[in-house]
């Protein structure tokens, strides 16, 4: 029986249609990827758009950090200055007549390395001014972060936070200005400084550079000036005491202020055992030592020499070189001066013991030949003829005087003397006495506000304001009545000025203490070309001023002020509340001024210039002036005794 043929199994296909629909397994799979990538490219679009953006921000950035790193260092210093060793000139003062004064200027000490100093003494420096010098790249982020925030809350630079290699670069290369210009270029030159140079070398320029006060850079040349010792030889506390000047060398010399010194000593200790260079017992034992400084060195008229020395800076400006200085000093007279001070005091009476003074005294050409600038140098610096300003009181009255003088009228003309009023103001004599009618003379002499104030008000404020000016007042003078009564602040020395046309015969000139400076090598630098400036007054008003002032002096405020065989011619001048006491005048060509008062303005009791101020002048001028040549008398014959005698 013949078999059929098997049937072959194959699969059902679907419809042609249902193929085209599905995609094969390759499609599907590549479509799936390619979702993906969209979905992936879509979620990542603003990362990228971002980055982008802080790509341009950053580029932008670099320009504008290059721009302003080449402003700030447009004009930075030359680096060559690390290597010099001075750090000023050396200047030489003489007097007027040659002789020499002093020398001052820089004082270096030897440079020393690190390994020849005890280790006591960088470790003092480093733990009071930048303990983390080692492990710092130049600048301390937190000490500029809280100085950042410090300044912001200011409103200005007030601090710092440097460090040592910070403090170098300023010292060396930079100004003290507290500017942001100048901070900053101080960061480029330290980041400088310690890609140049390892740490201990830093540290080395470092203490053989900076300012330790008493002019002495470097610490081997302030160890000779504090303590008459190499610094090789310092103790703790020496070591100490040197640190601590370092914040602000005038406010913790020892030498002046020698217990803010031994503070700031001790508070320098304990940062040494704070920061593990010291022991405990270590500390209390450098505590319990003394301190011996070095005898003080004499300086001749200390006040006069700080003033020649801040006069000669822009004088010798762009000059490098050591200076010999021609000053107009006067030794004798200086001594006059400071020994008058001394005497005038005690003859005073009187509790003047919580007062200062000041005192200068000039030729009639300006030459200030002596200078105090108070009762004790050791103990305050501040110049009080130069620097102080306060109210004359009636010593400026001679101006209104002159005024009037120069408008025509006479010292024998009359002025009323009498309660008067101007607007809401009403001036009063001095124990509220009036005179009634009394001449111009009068009315300087007693010193009378009533009747120099009407003497001003007739003549014109702008006239008395006008003759002051010529004269050689330098400041603004008040608009109002008050000018006559001497309201408006001048120095001893502005003032003693401004009397000088009194004594030369009308001529202002201006006050001077420098004649000639020179290099060492005999090269001119400076020479003073005369000293008028122009005529400040008409010579007979100028004698009939000084006629009236010599009456102060006769029979006057100023009585206490008359000098045996000389004609002094001069003012006396308190302020309100008898906060300043002054006399000015002249006598025998010499100018001189006197001031007392108090340096935070608070009223004396009862200290008036027609006392202690009128009797330190005199005492001071008179052992300034030669001695009085006296040309005695002729003798008068009786004609008609003489013919009896002829006759027999």
């Amino acid at each position: 029986m013949a078999r059929r043929p098997a049937k072959r199994k194959t699969a059902a296909r679907k419809p042609a249609s249902s193929r085209a629909r599905r995609p094969a397994a390759g499609g599907r799979r590549r479509s799936r990827r390619k979702r993906r990538r969209t979905t992936k490219t879509a979620a990542f679009a603003p990362f990228a758009r971002a980055a982008s953006e802080l790509g341009v921000f950053a580029f932008t950035g670099l320009i504008g950090l290059a721009a302003i790193f080449a402003y700030f260092a447009s004009d930075l210093p030359d680096t060559g200055a690390l290597w010099r060793e001075g750090e000023g000139p050396r200047i030489t003062l003489l007097a007027a007549d040659g002789a020499p004064i002093m020398t001052r200027g820089a004082a270096q000490g030897a440079p020393l390395r690190l390994s020849e100093l005890p280790a006591h003494v960088p470790e003092a420096v480093l733990a009071v001014e930048d303990r983390n010098f080692y492990h710092h790249f130049g600048a301390n982020p937190v000490s500029i972060v809280r100085a950042l925030i410090v300044n912001a809350n200011q409103g200005e630079v007030r601090q710092g936070g440097s460090t040592i290699t910070q403090q170098l670069a300023k010292n060396v290369f930079l100004s003290s200005d507290r500017t942001m210009k100048r901070k900053i270029q101080e960061l480029m030159l330290a980041f400088w400084l310690e890609r140049k140079f390892r740490k201990d070398e830093i540290l080395t320029l470092y203490l053989n550079r900076v300012y330790f006060g008493a002019g002495a850079y470097g610490v081997d040349a302030a160890s000779y000036r504090y303590f008459g010792k190499s610094a090789r030889h310092l103790n703790v506390g020496e070591a100490a005491v040197l640190a601590g000047l370092l914040k602000a060398p005038s406010r913790y010399a020892p030498t002046s202020n020698p217990e803010d010194a031994g503070k700031r000593g001790r508070l320098v200790i304990e940062q040494m055992v704070e920061a593990g260079f010291l022991s405990r017992i270590e500390a209390d034992r450098a505590i319990g030592e003394p301190i011996l400084l070095a005898a003080p060195r004499f300086e001749a008229a200390p006040y006069f020499v700080d003033y020649v020395m801040k006069e000669m800076r822009p004088l010798a400006a762009g000059v490098d070189a050591d200076f010999v200085v021609r000053t107009t000093f006067d030794p004798k007279v200086q001594a006059a001066a400071e020994t008058g001070l001394i005497a005038g005091v005690a003859l005073a009476g009187g509790d003047l013991s919580e007062t200062e003074a000041a005192a200068v005294i000039l030729d009639g050409e300006g030459a200030v030949r002596a200078m105090i600038g108070g009762r004790n140098y050791a103990k305050s610096q501040y110049n009080r003829a130069t620097q102080a300003r306060r109210q004359p009181g009636s010593a400026f009255k001679p101006f209104v005087y002159l005024a009037a003088l120069k408008a025509g009228e006479t010292p024998d003309n009359l002025v009323r003397d009498e309660p008067v009023t101007i607007g809401d103001w009403s001036p009063g004599n001095y124990h509220d006495k009036f005179f009634g009618d009394v001449t111009l003379r009068e009315a300087l002499a007693r010193s009378l506000n009533s009747a120099a104030v009407r003497v001003q008000e007739r003549t014109g404020r702008a006239r008395v304001r006008e003759t002051a000016k010529a004269m050689g007042w330098p400041g603004d003078l008040n608009l109002g009545p008050a000018l006559a009564l001497g309201v408006d602040e001048i120095s001893p020395l502005d003032l003693a000025g401004a009397y000088a046309p009194f004594a030369n015969g009308g001529f202002r000139v201006e006050p001077y203490v420098i004649d000639r400076i020179e290099t060492t090598d005999g090269d001119l630098v400076y020479r003073r070309k005369g000293s008028i400036i122009a005529e400040a007054a008409p010579s007979h008003a100028i004698a009939q001023a000084n006629d009236m002032l010599m009456s102060v002096t006769e029979w006057g405020t100023g009585r206490a002020a008359r000098i045996p065989g000389y004609s002094v011619a001069g003012k006396t001048g308190t302020s309100q509340a008898s906060r300043d006491a002054w006399f000015a005048g002249h006598a025998g060509g010499l100018v001189g001024v006197v001031w007392i008062g108090r340096d935070d303005n608070a009223p004396m009791d009862d200290v008036t210039g027609g006392r202690a101020p009128a009797l330190i002048w005199k005492e001071m001028l008179e052992r300034a002036l030669p001695p009085p040549v006296y040309v005695p008398r002729a003798r008068q014959t009786d004609p008609i005794a003489g013919l009896l005698d002829a006759s027999g």
